[in-house]
Formats: C-alpha cells, structure tokens, sequence
C-alpha cells in the first residue's frame, strides 16, 4: 500500500468514524488501566459485564487493595487467566498509591513497570487516556495491518514501528482505535467482509471475500 492509498485508507475510517473510542467501560485513567490489564486473552465484552459489578463501588486503587486477591477473583471468574490477573490487579493498585501518590502515570517506563502492564496495555492507555502518539498491537490490528499490506511485519512489535513510521501523522493519534474496530467488526479473521469494506478498493489483500 502506498503513501496516497495510506492516506485515503484513514480519511474513510474517519469520515466512517469522526471520534472513535474504545470499547472498554471506564470512568477513570485508573479503571482504563484495570480494565485493559483484564482484557488480555479475553474479549472487552467479557471484561465489561465483570467491571460493572465492582467498578461503582471498588473502582479505585484504594479501593481494589481493600477489596484483595480473593475479593476481585470473585468478580473476574469469567474472564480467562482471573487468578493471576487478580494478583496484579491488587499490586498494581498498591504501587499506584504507594509510588505514585494513587494517579496513574503518563510514562511509558512506569506503567510497564506495573504488575500485568505490558507494552501493548501502556499504549492503550498512553493513546486514550493520555492522549499520546502510541500504537497498540493486537491481534486485529496485527491483521489488518498485515493483511491489507497497511505496515506488514513479522511480529506486533515490527507492526508498531511500521504503523507510527507511515501512518500519516494527521491521523496517528486515533489510528489504533480504527484499525481495532475495523479488524473487530469488518476485517475478521476467518472471512472477511470485503464486500461491506469501504476501504477494499485500497487494501492489497488477493483474496477477498466475493459478494454472495
């Protein structure tokens, strides 16, 4: 895909899409932090129906070292890997009250420094909570990045480096949440809905879905 098409490809997305959010319920940078923390290998759906049940009430750093591992293990139990996810939600929290006077901070190397946060989990919160140029690789955009030729790369990292080098820079800033909606809900896995796609005429993809 070449720089004009690149250019194009955005300029649909927002036009489709002027100010696009994350799924992900939240009414705090904390709770953003959390609730992305608990989606790892787990849908935003997933995490949103928990997160309900114990943000109105315990959703603050305080408040989850109050509540314990076995008190936010009783609210996650359906989200995957809730045991270990529940330990780090707690020392996560504590961290944030003891090192960082209960805000979560707007730098990469302390948020990665957080139990669970990893590189992927600091950019959502960088980008949405934070508003910084930063690209979080997931899966879909993983694909979408690959598959329509947008920034092709090997692993989610060289996906990154490519998607911040020719993302035109007007667009940068809400460039993850249309790639991950796109990928979500256009650009699936198994069979894509190219004939729906309003950026089909630009992707490099040679297999695309045919009209039924």
């Amino acid at each position: 895909m070449n720089a004009q098409k690149r250019h194009a490809f955005f300029e649909r997305l927002r036009a489709a899409n002027p100010s696009p959010e994350t799924e992900l319920e939240y009414e705090t940078t904390f709770q953003l932090l959390i609730a992305v923390l608990l989606s790892a290998q787990a849908t935003d759906r997933s995490v949103n129906l928990a997160t309900r049940k114990f943000f109105p009430e315990h959703g603050t750093p305080a408040g989850l070292v109050a509540l314990g591992v076995d008190g936010v293990e009783a609210f996650i139990k359906t989200i995957g890997l809730y045991k270990t996810k529940a330990k780090n939600v707690v020392a996560t929290s504590r961290i944030i009250l003891e090192q960082h006077g209960g805000e979560v901070p707007d730098q990469r190397e302390a948020l990665e420094a957080l139990p669970g946060v990893g590189r992927k989990t600091a950019n959502v919160v960088l980008n949405t909570a934070f508003r910084q140029v930063a690209m979080a690789v997931d899966t879909h955009i993983f694909r979408v990045s690959n598959r329509t030729g947008l920034a092709p790369g090997k692993n989610v990292v060289e996906v990154e480096k490519k998607l911040l080098k020719v993302v035109p820079k007007e667009f940068l800033l809400d460039a993850h949440h249309w790639l991950i909606l796109h990928g979500r809900y256009v650009c699936v896995a198994r069979t894509p809905k190219c004939p729906q796609c309003g950026v089909a005429d630009l992707c490099d993809y040679k297999h695309k879905t045919l009209p039924k």
